[in-house]
């Protein structure tokens, strides 16, 4: 049985980020921009080349400048500290990171290229997101000072510079499986996802150079999201995995399968890798109401999640058994955070954990998220946007945490700022 943790106190400053009404008065403790930092750099050098030979003007010593220039000088380098180090990021996963490549599947049913999805993106269109505005994949981008990695699909056929700075091979409805996206007739799989990979490390190591090349993958984020598919295809009552292999043995084979993808990468030039575990699928709107007496979370479904996280876990330790410190990871427990969040909504900014923002029917969730389906005024106020997918909002906090949350409690054995000066 599944005990959740306390309550993760990783709440309002992410929020007030995303505009959150619950937090505005934080705006005002908001840290310097840039640009900031940049002009009081110059007004003070300014100033200080201003004063010449004096030794003092107004009472102040020319030389007790210096240490203001130094501080600074110090927060600059911080700001940009992350994007100098990390010069890529490559996404790997299901719908929970898709950018845009589902867009290019002429027959996928899995696809939100279409209203109401991505209203909350800057753009304000839809952009093949499965979320009211940015999702993971494009905070942790924000995080690190690169721009989003595009979908593979899209840029594929241009100059190879353009997967220097990441590309994102992710797909609604891919499981680590190739048979999860049955039911959404096509996906991109994770083998496929490493085909194409494959063919960009060949593309880099062409534009660049071997050494090169190796050099820029090292420094690089390889980012993994992917099994809810395989979970959700378990659950399913026709599945033949369900007909033949325990719960238990199941997520086994998820983590072995997932395992060899990870060595593959490895071998084709990654070294710091970002897992997330599949997060309580069972507690979203579409599976509570399996339940319509009291629309509770589906244990079934909660319970093979934890399974297959805790062989996650043991995989990713033993990877780094076999191969040492070139392998490095941090691993999030999203089952965790988002179960807490679930269980005690406020403090974390939300009101509604049950319901989906977009749909139609009970919970919003017996109809997707399509054009003629209702949608929520307050969606900074729901965990979920549709009736598996969270929204930007929530999207937003368990980035957050697995950026420069405490470690042990959420992250394992590392958090991502920490992964990167690896």
């Amino acid at each position: 049985m599944f005990t959740p943790s306390s309550s993760f106190s990783y709440t309002n400053k992410s929020l007030i980020k995303s505009g959150h009404p619950a937090a505005d008065g934080y705006k005002k403790a908001s840290a310097l921009s840039l640009s900031s930092i940049l002009n009081l750099l110059w007004l003070l050098i300014g100033y200080f080349c201003s004063i010449g030979s004096s030794q003092y003007q107004m009472g102040l010593p020319a030389t007790s400048l210096v240490p203001l220039l130094l501080v600074v000088s110090s927060l600059l380098m911080q700001q940009g500290s992350e994007g100098e180090m990390v010069p890529a990021v490559y996404v790997f996963g299901d719908s929970l990171v898709d950018v845009g490549n589902n867009n290019h599947l002429p027959v996928s049913l899995a696809k939100a290229d279409f209203p109401h999805n991505g209203m909350d993106f800057p753009t304000n269109k839809p952009t093949g997101r499965f979320s009211n505005g940015k999702n993971a994949a494009d905070w942790l981008a924000d995080k690190l000072g690169l721009p989003t990695s595009p979908p593979y699909l899209a840029v594929k056929s241009k100059s190879p510079s353009s997967f220097i700075t990441g590309v994102s091979f992710a797909s609604g409805g891919a499981g680590i499986f190739d048979g999860s996206d049955q039911t959404l007739r096509q996906s991109i799989p994770m083998t496929k996802q490493m085909e194409y990979y494959h063919s960009v490390y060949q593309s880099l190591i062409q534009q660049m150079g071997s050494s090169a090349a190796q050099t820029h993958l090292t420094k690089s984020i390889f980012a993994i999201v992917i099994g809810s598919n395989d979970i959700f295809d378990y659950s399913n009552s026709s599945s033949a995995w369900k007909q033949s292999t325990p719960p238990q043995a199941f997520a086994k084979l998820m983590a072995t399968a997932l395992k060899d993808h990870l060595k593959q990468l490895y071998l084709s030039g990654a070294r710091k890798f970002v897992l997330a575990g599949v997060g309580p699928l069972g507690c979203s709107p579409r599976e509570r109401l399996k339940d319509s007496a009291n629309q509770d979370c589906d244990q079934d479904h909660n319970s093979l999640a934890t399974f297959y996280n805790q062989q996650l876990k043991s995989t990713l330790q033993k990877l780094q058994s076999e191969f040492g410190k070139d392998f490095s990871y941090s691993y999030f427990d999203t089952f965790s955070m988002l179960y807490n969040m679930i269980l005690n909504p406020a403090p974390y900014g939300f009101r509604e954990v049950k319901a989906a923002c977009c749909g139609l029917g009970d919970l919003r969730a017996m109809v997707p998220c399509i054009p003629i389906s209702s949608y929520c005024s307050d969606r900074r106020d729901h965990v979920f946007w549709d009736m598996f997918h969270p929204t930007e909002a929530a999207a937003q906090l368990l980035i957050d945490a697995f950026y420069d949350g405490p470690t042990g409690k959420y992250t394992f054995p590392t958090n991502i700022k920490q992964l990167i000066a690896v």
